[in-house]
């Protein structure tokens, strides 16, 4: 089950994303210094309590500046647990698992309306639950909303895009979950093994076949993740976990 809904969600981005994503003109690494002082700052336009409910409310269409600041912010919110299960999402993956993409029921689409709502309140800026998001909406003919998740899922991936080349270990794309960088690559179709630890901070996703432009893999940032790590959560080897004596765990 767990690869045909890794193709189901392929598939859906597929479908959804045809806005180019290509990397951005001007990198601007993420830094403490600078997003703190633009998102605890009550004045700035970048103030995160304002962005917040602003992405929340979805009334308003968000610039890509101020997706870059939402996603890069929330690091320094309390919500940030990157390691907290999410239960909703499961439930996401359970209904996916038995739904056809081309002829989803009314109830199936409703169901993955309402766990995609508390799937986001673990992780609001998941690039595959809004990616679900903006496909049942536009299943249930709902465009308003349709074009709501879409834009948050474009404005997400591009602020990720936005903070490195990924091309190399100096210039990594810097993301806030692990399944983060596997859903940005998913968004442009590339088929990918799992990550290898490079340094402290980054790690390395190889294509299982070099891209038309000879690309191996992709370099990601995993700082803030790691960051993050509950005191009793061992390291154990290539993105595996171990929490006191309980069986490894792999996150990904």
């Amino acid at each position: 089950m767990k690869n045909f809904v890794k193709h189901l969600l392929m598939l859906l981005f597929a479908t959804l994303i045809h806005v180019s994503l290509s990397a951005q003109d001007m990198v601007v690494v993420p830094t403490e210094e600078e997003i703190l002082s633009n998102t605890l700052d009550t004045t700035s336009p970048y103030y995160y309590t304002n962005l917040m409910l602003k992405y929340r409310m979805g009334e308003e269409q968000l610039s890509a500046e101020e997706y870059y600041y939402l996603y890069y912010g929330y690091y320094y919110s309390e919500e940030y647990r990157p390691f907290v299960e999410n239960k909703a999402f499961d439930a996401m993956v359970e209904v996916l698992a038995g739904l056809d993409p081309t002829q989803p029921t009314i109830g199936q689409l409703e169901i993955l309306v309402e766990r995609g709502a508390e799937a986001l309140e673990v992780d609001p800026f998941s690039p595959k639950v809004l990616n679900i998001m903006a496909y049942a909406y536009g299943a249930l003919e709902d465009k308003e909303r349709e074009v709501l998740y879409f834009n948050h899922l474009n404005g997400i991936l591009g602020a990720i895009e936005r903070s490195g080349t990924g091309l190399k270990e100096e210039s990594p794309w810097h993301i806030l979950m692990f399944s983060h960088a596997y859903d940005l690559l998913a968004s442009k179709s590339y088929i990918y093994n799992e990550a290898c630890i490079i340094s402290r901070n980054v790690e390395f996703v190889p294509l299982r076949s070099k891209s038309h432009d000879g690309t191996k893999g992709f370099y990601f940032d995993y700082s803030r993740i790691y960051s993050r790590k509950p005191d009793d959560m061992v390291f154990k080897k290539d993105r595996t976990w171990q929490i006191n004596n309980l069986p490894p765990t792999t996150y990904k």
